[in-house]
């Protein structure tokens, strides 16, 4: 595991979209496993910018995401397929029928899970897999449990996590309860891991996840046990530990 201090959310964000930015150069038909949330939006506002400038080509490039909400259309603005088009996919030369998410708007879990787990299989799993952590350590929306999932599963989303989210939806009300996100194992066989974090109400999770024991408590932590993660954090998030 490599750690990257940087200075602040635009050095980290600029930091990360490096990362990937070479991952698409080295391999311009990889596959990228991107994330959603607001600690990437930074990275991928950088790859739109280096794509303007002739600099990245993502014409070749396959994307699977890591979640989507369960009974959210595609076009409703808090989806993440909406998500993943107005914060990079319109701005880009990506082929749009290489991007995948998984299926909200199916409401068979198990069918829905299946063949999202399936397209992962499909195209070879991620080169480069993005994620962001939450404030309890989940990754996509893998919340702290007794066990670590495998594969595509359908959740039951953490009350916090839906405190965290009711600021994106008009009402409580109207947050989603589920969603269909990647299992632990299907984020695991990634070939390279890139997590990104930034502020300090995050520090206290950073020591945890990466310092601590591998728990499922702590979903993140099993990126201890990955050969190749590297985590691009700013001060704030690192402030509780040494480097």
């Amino acid at each position: 595991m490599r750690i990257y201090k940087t200075k602040d959310y635009e050095a980290m964000s600029r930091k990360a979209a490096s990362v990937i930015a070479a991952q698409v150069v080295a391999k311009p038909d990889c596959v990228l496993g991107l994330a959603t949330g607001s600690t990437p939006i930074g990275a991928y506002k950088k790859l739109i910018e280096w794509y303007e400038k002739g600099d990245l080509d993502f014409s070749q490039v396959t994307t699977v995401n890591l979640d989507e909400y369960k009974g959210l259309p595609r076009e409703n603005d808090q989806s993440y397929y909406y998500f993943m088009n107005e914060n990079l996919f319109n701005h880009v030369n990506i082929n749009k029928e290489r991007t995948f998410l998984p299926d909200g708007t199916e409401a068979d879990s198990e069918k829905a899970c299946k063949a999202y787990e399936e397209i992962v299989r499909s195209v070879g799993g991620a080169d480069l897999q993005l994620l962001g952590m939450g404030h309890n350590g989940h990754i996509g929306f893998n919340e702290p449990a007794d066990y670590f999932p495998k594969e595509t599963h359908c959740v039951d989303l953490a009350e916090s996590t839906i405190q965290a989210n009711k600021r994106f939806f008009a009402s409580e009300a109207e947050v989603p309860r589920q969603a269909y996100t990647m299992g632990i194992g299907t984020i695991m066989s990634a070939k390279k891991i890139l997590i990104v974090i930034s502020g300090a109400d995050k520090a206290e999770t950073v020591k945890k996840a990466f310092f601590g024991p591998v728990t499922p408590q702590v979903p993140a932590s099993i990126l201890q046990l990955h050969p190749d993660v590297v985590v691009v954090a700013d001060e704030a998030a690192l402030s509780r530990v040494e480097l």
